[in-house]
C-alpha cells in the first residue's frame, strides 16, 4: 500500500515537473513575442518623437533591407535622405519569434499624416518587418516591406500563433545548409506555381493560419481567405529568390526576391515579394506572404 502511494506521488511529481518545464519553455517564447511587439511600439514612438528618418536609422541593422521599390540598403538610403515633415505611424497586430529567439517578424496597419499628429491621415497600408538578434543581443530589423491601400484596414488586437511547431536544437542545426534548403524550396514552390497554377501551389504550401498582404485589399488572414484572394487573379505567377535566411533553431526562415505575373497578352506585372516559412510537423509551410508590384513606368 505504502509503495503504491509513493509510486503515485512520484508519478504526480514527475508530471507536475514536466508541466512546469513545458510552461517555462512556452513562457519564454511568449515573452520573446511580447518583447518584439514592444520593440515595434518603441520604433513607432521614435518615429513620432524623432522623425521617420532618425527612427529608421536607430532601429535598422547595418545590412537591413528596405524596398524603393526594389531592395536597397536601408542605412544608406535613410542616411542620404533629408528629414521631412509628416508622421508615419503604425502598430503591430501579429508577431512571431523563432524557438531560438533570434529571428522574428511583426505586421500591422500604417498610416501617414503629412503635417503631423494633428493632421488627418492621407495614406494607408499594411507593414511587414523582419527582426533579427544582432551579435550584441539587441533586436534590429533586417527587412521592411509594406503595401498600400485606399482605406484603412486596422485592428488593435495583437495576436500570436495558436500552435508552436517543432524546431531543431540550435547546436545541431547548420544555418548555412538551412539557407540553401530554403532557397531550393522557394524554387520548387515557383515551379509548382508555373506548372500547376498559383492556386494549387499556395494550397499545397500555405499553413492554415497564413497571412497574405496584397495592394489595395484587406489582409487575407487564414488559408481560405488567402486562396480566395489568389484565385481572384488568374494568370501565371513565378518568382526568383534573391536571399534566404533562417533561425538558429531551424524552425523559422524567410526569403525575398522578384516575381513576375503574366495574364493573357497583357504586359507582365513585375515586383518584389517577401515570404516567411515555418516548420510544422517536420514540413516547411508558408505563414506570411507579401507581394507588391513595381510602379508602372
Amino acid at each position: 500500500m505504502r509503495q503504491t502511494i509513493l509510486l503515485a506521488a512520484s508519478t504526480c511529481f514527475a508530471l507536475l515537473l514536466s508541466s512546469l518545464v513545458l510552461a517555462q519553455k512556452e513562457s519564454v517564447r511568449k515573452q520573446n513575442r511580447r518583447a518584439l511587439v514592444q520593440m515595434e511600439h518603441d520604433f513607432a514612438r521614435a518615429a513620432a518623437t524623432k522623425g521617420t528618418r532618425d527612427a529608421f536609422l536607430e532601429f535598422l541593422a547595418d545590412d537591413g533591407i528596405i524596398f524603393q521599390p526594389g531592395p536597397v540598403n536601408g542605412k544608406k538610403f535613410w542616411t542620404e535622405r533629408q528629414p521631412r515633415p509628416g508622421l508615419l505611424s503604425w502598430e503591430p497586430v501579429f508577431a512571431d519569434v523563432s524557438q531560438a529567439g533570434d529571428l522574428g517578424y511583426t505586421t500591422g496597419p500604417w498610416e501617414f499624416r503629412p503635417n503631423g499628429a494633428d493632421d488627418k491621415p492621407v495614406a494607408f497600408g499594411q507593414y511587414f518587418t523582419i527582426w533579427k538578434k544582432q551579435n550584441d543581443g539587441a533586436w534590429k530589423f533586417v527587412l521592411d516591406r509594406g503595401i498600400t491601400s485606399e482605406k484603412p484596414f486596422a485592428t488593435r488586437i495583437v495576436q500570436f500563433p495558436l500552435n508552436d511547431e517543432d524546431s531543431t536544437t540550435a547546436g545541431n542545426f547548420n544555418v548555412q545548409s538551412g539557407r540553401a534548403s530554403l532557397t531550393k524550396l522557394e524554387a520548387e514552390f515557383s515551379q509548382r506555381s508555373v506548372s500547376k497554377g498559383a492556386l494549387d501551389a499556395f494550397d499545397f504550401y500555405l499553413t492554415e493560419d497564413a497571412r497574405l498582404l496584397r495592394e489595395n485589399v484587406a489582409p487575407a488572414v487564414g488559408k481560405n481567405a488567402a486562396l480566395n484572394l489568389i484565385s481572384a487573379k488568374l494568370g501565371t505567377l513565378s518568382w526568383e529568390v534573391t536571399l534566404a535566411d533562417i533561425s538558429a533553431s531551424g524552425d523559422l526562415g524567410y526569403a525575398y526576391g522578384t516575381f513576375e505575373f503574366r495574364s493573357g497578352t497583357a504586359d507582365a506585372e513585375r515586383g518584389s515579394y517577401v515570404r516567411v516559412w515555418k516548420k510544422q510537423k517536420g514540413k516547411w509551410k508558408v505563414v506570411m506572404d507579401v507581394m507588391s508590384p513595381d510602379p508602372k513606368k
